[in-house]
């Protein structure tokens, strides 16, 4: 006698676009989104690295070179590595606030690249952001996270440089006075208000927790004892990249380290309300402004080793770095697409 009770019927089989869940239709967007950027980013990095390298004077580069010492080039390298190094540590405040685990490796990785990349092409927003997405993405980082860090990172920035900017202008106020023709009381007010503005922001996260909201997003600012550690690595960071433009000044310039830290930060923050891609011709304006009783040619020469020395060595660096990591992770994709799977056991005939 045949079973005539009705059979369950099997559902249509899903599409496994139509199987993925909505985050995870999401997330693979975001994948593809962060992949095309990093790439136009490449790509762009690439066309900026030939504008600067062709626009560079051979005999100007020469003069600059033969100007120098070897112990002034040296020390240029020693505070390009110190900042650099210690930019990492902006990254790793920003994870640890985040309470993210990742390796250290993969953090300096992430943080040398995407300020290597974002210094010379500008927008540090979105070319930062786009390099971190790129390598921290893998490590299950979403993007809103990434653009977290991002923020957490440029305030260590800015609170460091707001902090070296107050002790220069304060310390040095008659210097500074006599050199870009400005009043002491008005260079002391100004220290005075960015002194202000750190000891304020200190005492604001040291209350409670402190969050603000961009545009619907919100974010978690560090409390005081990481708020006190951005403050010391971002002074130190701005004191050794200040220190690579100083060192090959040439000598005689009769200039005090504090004096011109005053005239450094000026410059960047010139260069960076610009969005000129590295402050280029901006920051090199301010500086040649601010030096004007100085002789032009050997300022120019110091300022073209600058830009070799603290933007274009690492940014060549980096792009080789990012390529090389693109290569190593399409290998590994490779094999692993290639590899067979535990389960699959041969039959012998």
């Amino acid at each position: 006698m045949n079973d005539m009770s009705p059979r369950p019927v099997s559902p249509p089989e899903m599409s496994s676009a139509e199987a993925l869940h909505p985050k995870e239709r999401r997330s693979r967007r975001f994948a593809w989104i962060g992949m095309a950027a990093s790439i136009l980013l490449f790509g762009a990095s690439l066309v900026v690295l030939w504008h600067i390298v062709s626009e560079i004077d051979v005999n100007e580069l020469k003069s600059a070179f033969t100007a120098a010492s070897l112990r002034q080039i040296g020390l240029a390298v020693l505070f390009t590595a110190i900042s650099y190094g210690l930019l990492t540590c902006y990254d790793a405040i920003a994870l640890r606030q985040l309470k993210l685990q990742i390796p250290y490796r993969t953090t300096a990785l992430a943080s040398f690249t995407s300020y290597a990349v974002s210094f010379t092409l500008g927008f540090p927003l979105l070319t930062a952001g786009t390099v971190r997405y790129w390598i921290y993405s893998p490590k299950g980082v979403s993007p809103g996270r990434v653009a977290s860090l991002t923020v957490i990172a440029g305030v260590t920035f800015w609170l460091g440089m707001a902090l070296v900017l107050a002790w220069s202008l304060i310390s040095k106020a008659d210097e500074l006075a006599s050199l870009v023709y400005t009043h002491i009381w008005m260079n002391q007010l100004v220290g005075l208000g960015a002194a202000t503005f750190v000891v304020g922001y200190m005492i604001w996260v040291s209350i409670q927790r402190r969050a603000v909201k961009i545009q619907g997003w919100k974010l978690e600012l560090p409390g005081f004892r990481l708020s006190l550690a951005q403050i010391l690595i971002g002074a130190g960071d701005v004191c050794a990249g200040a220190g690579v433009l100083f060192v090959l000044l040439p000598g005689g310039h009769n200039l005090s380290f504090e004096t011109f830290l005053a005239v450094y930060i000026f410059a960047v923050m010139l260069g960076v309300a610009s969005h000129a891609p590295g402050g280029l011709g901006v920051f090199e304006a301010t500086i040649l402004l601010a030096l004007s009783n100085y002789p032009r040619e050997p300022v120019l020469g110091a300022l073209l080793l600058y830009r070799l020395c603290y933007y274009l060595v690492p940014f060549m660096i980096a792009l080789a770095i990012l390529g090389a990591y693109e290569i190593r992770n399409r290998i590994r994709s490779a094999r692993l697409a290639f590899k067979p799977d535990e389960g699959d056991v041969e039959l012998g005939g």
